[in-house]
């Protein structure tokens, strides 16, 4: 059995001594992790899964380039600028507001996620956790799918063959690069990935948004507050709102 304030958390292979979380938030913590995750839900698995579809599809994208243009090459930042605003913009309302058609992403997230991880107690009690913040599984087929596949073909035939190879590319690079950035603000700030640089300073925007008074409101990116910054919802770490 766990004595209380005492937390293993094995993604950064550390052991965590802090306060006891509060009994409402642990209540609910083993609830979701009765109801939710299964007997053979592996964390890290489940991490590695889409880490190596991700890569595997950015090196795909990055073999299959031919000759790029100096024009082409601006695929790349606009893209990262689109997937950042879908990104705040999504977090920002279906997250956070209940959406006809969309009500899924609001319980999963503001009901879910949010009850699970508080400004209070954000990091992982272990592996196993990794349920309550990481895209499932199929998410990765999903994306492709729905959306990757779709976009390849139009900029294949209307564009140019690099910039959908740099499109798809980039693509898959921001979403495995949200997986990453939010797995590791919920890892031990002490621990290895916790001190990377500039992962803190993002963890901190981040530990803002998940107190209840201000997680409608604030820092609805979970990569690089540009979406916050332009649409002045960005509170920042030193607490002060934009």
């Amino acid at each position: 059995m766990r004595r209380p304030g005492i937390i293993c958390n094995s993604c950064c292979n550390r052991l965590s001594i802090r306060v006891a979380v509060n009994p409402s938030v642990e209540r609910y913590r083993e609830q979701f992790r009765k109801e939710e995750i299964g007997g053979a839900y592996r964390g890290r698995l489940h991490l590695l899964f889409t880490s190596a579809v991700s890569l595997s599809v950015v090196a795909w994208c990055i073999l299959s380039l031919d000759q790029v243009k100096p024009l082409e090459w601006l695929t790349i930042p606009a893209v990262f600028i689109y997937a950042n605003l879908v990104e705040y913009f999504g977090h920002r309302y279906p997250m956070h507001h209940p959406v006809k058609g969309l009500k899924i992403l609001f319980f999963r997230h503001t009901k879910q996620h949010h009850r699970f991880f508080t400004d209070k107690e954000m990091t992982f009690a272990n592996s196993r956790d990794y349920k309550a913040v990481l895209f499932p599984p199929e998410m990765i087929v999903f994306f492709l799918g729905g959306f990757g596949l779709p976009m390849w073909v139009a900029l294949y035939f209307l564009v140019s063959a690099n910039v959908a190879w740099l499109a798809l590319g980039m693509a898959l690079a921001y979403f495995i690069n949200y997986e990453w950035l939010h797995w590791a603000y919920h890892c031990d700030p002490q621990s290895r990935v916790g001190r990377i640089p500039g992962v803190q300073a993002l963890r901190t925007l981040h530990l803002h948004h998940h107190d209840p008074s201000l997680m409608s409101h604030y820092n609805f990116n979970i990569t690089y507050p540009i979406g916050d910054w332009i649409f002045r919802t960005l509170y920042d770490v030193k607490g002060q709102r934009s």
